[in-house]
């Protein structure tokens, strides 16, 4: 229902501002609405599913290899005691424990590829515990908050557009990023944990959360005084390197426990099949909402709405020519790209707005893409406060981001 309003939303809001701009003179306002839609409609088919589709197919028959072989079960029973706090309702040593563990490694890594379907993997897992098929559960919802948060270890790709746009140390963002996406996760425990009434201050939740900061603040000592071309060279062979073991290794703990390892794999894979084509109307019905309100002029509004309220209040404003670069990351993650790029090619790579928008480019996630393809995947109609938690998640790391940018760089 809350998807309902708001895709609604995005066409009202598009076509009064629309309007609006018809009556101000620009006349080709319509047609960019009615382009967004058809581009945007093939974008998500050519440009995100069908890459998407190979990828899945190959992850879910992995998978199914790893479940079969014990490797799951035996990730579940590690990470058990922690995520039995964090996601109550999922039973003791569940085999969904170590999908979760799988997805948001992953993630930390940047590995997105297979982050995406491992994700869909444990969404699926999670659907089989829900009791009402077409509502959201507890623990559905806690696992796309923490999706949505964006906790990134090695933020590679951004620092790499640093440095293709002039940034005289594209590797500085790197701890202040670590720090809001780390603040972005943070933010979604507590407020999913508070709507869900977890005891937050459970020992082992407490333990969990203060070992997951310190492996960072590890991870941050010794990456930090690397450059660029190091950082990249570390990544690059670190995270290929853990993702091919993990392939290895599930193959030779299917041939271990003797199990068919070819069809073990086909069985898995044509569950990804499924899968895709069961996103693909989920995905072009919010990538079109998002290009029409873009293309409308609407997102230019609201930053201007934003710069007056706080003038009003005599705060520095410097912050808010970044804002794009945030109010377009929960809704296109490419539309949030641009917004970055477009940032730093008008102020300047190493200028405060240009740092400050790629703090923004990473401290979230495409809220509203992973709420489509990971509740389209399962049929979920009734998302709850999910939208809600994702957003706050996002907010979390937009707030922590500009502290820590004028920390840093102002």
């Amino acid at each position: 229902m809350v998807l309902n309003y708001i895709w609604v939303g995005f066409f009202l809001v598009s076509m009064v501002v629309a309007i609006a701009q018809c009556f101000g003179g620009d006349y080709t306002v319509f047609e960019r609405m009615v382009n967004s839609t058809f581009e945007l409609s093939r974008t998500a088919i050519m440009q995100i599913i069908l890459p998407l589709s190979g990828v899945m197919i190959l992850w879910m028959g992995l998978m199914n290899i790893g479940e079969k072989a014990g490797v799951v079960n035996f990730l579940s029973r590690i990470v058990g005691p922690f995520f039995s706090k964090l996601f109550p309702e999922i039973p003791k040593n569940h085999p969904v424990h170590g999908q979760l563990v799988m997805n948001f490694s992953a993630n930390m890594l940047g590995l997105d590829n297979a982050a995406t379907p491992l994700g869909l993997k444990a969404m699926s897992s999670l659907q089989e515990l829900n009791p009402n098929k077409d509502t959201a559960s507890n623990a559905q919802i806690m696992f796309l908050a923490l999706n949505t948060s964006g906790l990134t270890l090695i933020p590679i790709t951004i620092m790499a557009q640093r440095k293709e746009f002039g940034a005289a140390n594209p590797t500085d963002i790197f701890i202040p990023l670590l720090l809001a996406t780390f603040f972005s996760t943070l933010t979604a425990i507590i407020f999913v944990g508070i709507k869900q009434k977890i005891k937050l201050y459970n020992p082992v939740l407490i333990g969990g959360i203060l070992g997951i900061a310190t492996i960072l603040g590890v991870a941050m000592y010794f990456l930090s005084g690397l450059n660029k071309e190091e950082l990249e060279h570390v990544s690059r062979i670190g995270s290929n390197a853990i993702l091919f073991s993990v392939i290895v290794a599930f193959v030779f703990a299917g041939v271990y426990k003797r199990i068919n390892v070819y069809e073990s794999f086909i069985e898995g894979a044509k569950m990804g099949f499924d899968t895709s084509v069961k996103i693909m109307p989920y995905l072009v019905a919010i990538l079109v909402a998002i290009g029409v309100f873009r293309a409308s002029g609407a997102m230019d509004y609201l930053i201007d709405a934003i710069r007056c309220f706080f003038s009003l209040f005599s705060v520095n404003t410097d912050f808010v020519e970044a804002l794009p670069t945030a109010f377009m990351k929960p809704l296109s993650g490419s539309g949030a790209k641009g917004m970055m790029v477009e940032t730093m090619l008008t102020h300047g790579a190493d200028s405060f707005v240009g740092r400050l928008s790629c703090l923004f480019q990473g401290a979230a996630d495409t809220t509203f893409y992973v709420i489509a393809l990971y509740f389209g995947s399962v049929g979920i109609r009734k998302t709850r406060y999910a939208v809600t938690a994702g957003l706050v998640a996002d907010l979390g790391g937009v707030i922590a981001a500009i502290f820590i940018g004028y920390y840093f760089f102002h």
